[in-house]
């Protein structure tokens, strides 16, 4: 019995290697439309690979609600986590905003043969997800607050970056691969996130020490937050959510982890 959070931690790890196979299967094509104008795309759309990551993201709630339920917590079933952590919410992810950099080259001139030192940026992800889990595992001050963006949040917003290209009709977010300066705002966000991961800022842990509305109000309101943003922005509420935990978390004197 008290494996069975294991497994749920195994499915994880599981899910996470499909999601890098499917990123890894797809080959960028270029597509002429009949007014001369070009359309970059994968053939096999990294969409997929999202949903993998999202799956993994319910499985991992799950396996840490599991061995609370039966207490049965381990430093075996720690480590294994944050193992499982490191390919679905870093690799995972990284490789995902390597295909992105990509396709932005790729809309360029002679794109499609970029130098590699352009991508190797997008492998920030997964270093700064390894040491994030690391310096977590040897912290026992982090139950209700962690000390860095937790892994699984910057996975999970990478994972819905492919779900929102290819699946908004937003005409901004078609154009944004074909930007002059797209590449630029992906070095941004992969130097971010991996800051976020890296840093000590405080950030909540979605857990509640009791169900009084004073000592959960940021949890309400990113609950809500969540709840409007999915109904009226579909996949945009990924990123609308995610920075609603950054300033949700940032207020003075909430949620703030041990020292």
């Amino acid at each position: 019995m008290k494996q069975i959070p294991n497994l749920f931690t195994l499915l994880n790890l599981c899910f996470g290697c499909l999601a890098i196979i499917y990123i890894l299967q797809n080959g960028i094509i270029i597509v002429s439309n009949e007014d001369g104008t070009q359309y970059i795309d994968i053939a096999e759309k990294i969409w997929y690979a999202s949903l993998f990551i999202g799956l993994a993201g319910i499985v991992d709630f799950l396996d840490g609600f599991i061995a609370r339920l039966m207490k049965v917590n381990s430093e075996m079933g720690k480590q294994l986590d944050s193992l499982a952590d490191v390919v679905t919410f870093g690799v995972a992810p990284g490789l995902i905003m390597y295909q992105f950099l990509r396709m932005v080259f790729a809309s360029g001139a002679n794109g499609i043969e970029v130098s590699g030192i352009w991508l190797l940026p997008a492998l920030l992800i997964p270093c700064a997800a390894a040491y994030r889990l690391a310096r977590f595992n040897i912290d026992q001050g982090q139950q209700y607050g962690f000390k860095g963006m937790p892994t699984p949040a910057v996975g999970l917003l990478v994972a819905s970056f492919p779900l929102i290209y290819w699946n908004t009709d937003t005409v901004a977010v078609s154009a944004f691969i074909q930007a002059k300066w797209a590449a630029a705002v992906l070095y941004i966000i992969i130097i971010l996130l991996s800051y976020l991961m890296v840093s000590k800022l405080p950030f909540m842990a979605l857990k509640f020490k009791d169900f009084s509305v004073a000592g959960n109000w940021p949890k309400i309101v990113l609950l809500l937050t969540a709840v409007l943003a999915a109904l009226f922005l579909h996949w945009l509420a990924v990123p609308v959510v995610f920075v609603a935990y950054i300033v949700l978390s940032l207020v003075p004197g909430k949620n703030q982890p041990q020292a």
